[in-house]
């Protein structure tokens, strides 16, 4: 099935790379209020797994690094909204790598859909809740599915294809945590390898992601 022209894999992040104590992270505790403004009028708060993810953000935007997976990524995505002040006019930005599901799918992409793929939602819908595993966050028909499952195994590559075409290990708790404040949230996300044993080398290649995310940054934010 083929997939949206292309616009990032956090599935295939080592350890090092993701501690939120790095000297290079800008907690956005710190961060004056009025520095958020940006071109567009809209207020930003940048969100990333990784301090390697992050490395071109412009010095002027808030940034929180989360380190990686969904019970990461929403509790700190909750806490920086929490301590933020007024969300009047405020849109995170959700940064990051991502794993191609489908062939032909490079470069950047702004998914309009969000899917918690390890989930079992289908049992859960049985037992009578809603588990809200599919947030829509934009326009876009690409789908993003994120999950805490480190997807290098073409195998389970090939069944995700079928419901999203690109994987990452964040983008639904921050949309998630983004949405329970009732803050608006880009998803944006740079592909850096297949979801398959190149995942392996996210090390050599994130930088290349890092310049293209940033870019986009001071283009659009």
């Amino acid at each position: 099935m083929p997939g949206p022209p292309p616009w990032p894999s956090c599935a295939s992040v080592p350890s090092w790379a993701c501690s939120p104590l790095r000297a290079s992270t800008r907690d956005v505790r710190s961060a004056p209020r009025g520095d958020t403004a940006s071109v567009t009028g809209v207020q930003t708060l940048v969100v990333a797994a990784t301090v390697a993810e992050a490395a071109h953000v412009p010095s002027s935007m808030p940034l929180i690094i989360t380190g990686l997976g969904k019970t990461a990524a929403a509790a700190s995505t909750a806490r920086a909204l929490a301590e933020h002040g007024d969300l009047t006019d405020l849109t995170v930005v959700n940064i990051g790598t991502a794993g191609a599901l489908r062939e032909g799918l490079i470069g950047l992409h702004e998914p309009g859909v969000v899917l918690n793929h390890d989930l079992s939602a289908d049992l859960v819908r049985a037992l009578g809740y809603d588990p809200e595993e599919r947030l829509e966050v934009g326009p876009s028909e690409l789908v993003l599915a994120t999950g805490d499952v480190f997807v290098t195994d073409p195998a389970v590559r090939d069944q995700l294809a079928q419901r999203a075409h690109l994987v990452d290990m964040e983008g639904y708790a921050v949309a998630w945590a983004s949405r329970s404040f009732g803050v608006p949230v880009r998803l944006v996300k740079h592909v850096s390898d297949a979801a398959d044993e190149t995942a392996m080398d996210w090390s050599s290649v994130v930088e290349a992601s890092a310049v293209a995310l940033g870019a986009w940054l001071q283009e659009n934010c």
